[in-house]
């Protein structure tokens, strides 16, 4: 009968041990979190490199567009890194990967194409790119229409996709996101 009293007592005391612990952590990430959020004062090494993925995924998805189409895909990629589903910073948003039906599929579909990871072939259309990174990213540029937009494609395909339509610009269509509407 001590025994399994004693037993007992050594799971209760794990049981509290394992609980506290737990909170304590999710407490701690949490704050962590947020510190993060409230007080980003990434170095100038960070920006560039924030803006070099920037600027080739712009290029390399609206390399050719006019200047609302560029920063239409700029917009979603930072709208992304906003939004809890998607990596927090710009170049984990550009480079994600996931499995679907046993395949890897990128988000952004250049970068599973391991020779778009090259150089830009068109200095003249990755520099466009690069400005327009500076002006969505630095400066805060943003087209009205797309504040919500998590999601686009170009406009010769059709995934069906059920999400709301925010805009057409040049050859794409870009969607908002299903849980913030237009």
């Amino acid at each position: 009968m001590e025994k399994s009293i004693n037993w007992v007592y050594h799971l209760m005391g794990l049981f509290l041990v394992t609980f506290l612990l737990t909170h304590i952590t999710t407490y701690k990430m949490h704050f962590y979190k947020e510190q993060d959020v409230n007080y980003d004062n990434p170095s100038a090494k960070v920006v560039e490199q924030r803006l070099n993925c920037l600027a080739m995924n712009i290029y390399r998805e609206a390399g050719n567009e006019p200047f609302e189409g560029k920063v239409g895909v700029a917009q979603v990629t930072l709208n992304r890194v906003s939004d809890p589903r998607f990596p927090k910073d710009i170049c984990s948003v550009v480079h994600q990967k996931d499995f679907f039906v046993d395949k890897l599929v990128c988000q952004f579909s250049w970068y599973c194409d391991s020779v778009a990871r090259l150089r830009p072939k068109d200095p003249k259309s990755y520099q466009e790119s690069y400005e327009v990174a500076k002006k969505v990213y630095l400066e805060g540029f943003r087209l009205d229409g797309l504040n919500h937009a998590l999601y686009y494609h170009a406009d010769y395909i059709n995934p069906n996709w059920k999400y709301p339509k925010a805009e057409h610009i040049g050859r794409h269509i870009f969607y908002n996101n299903p849980q913030k509407g237009n």
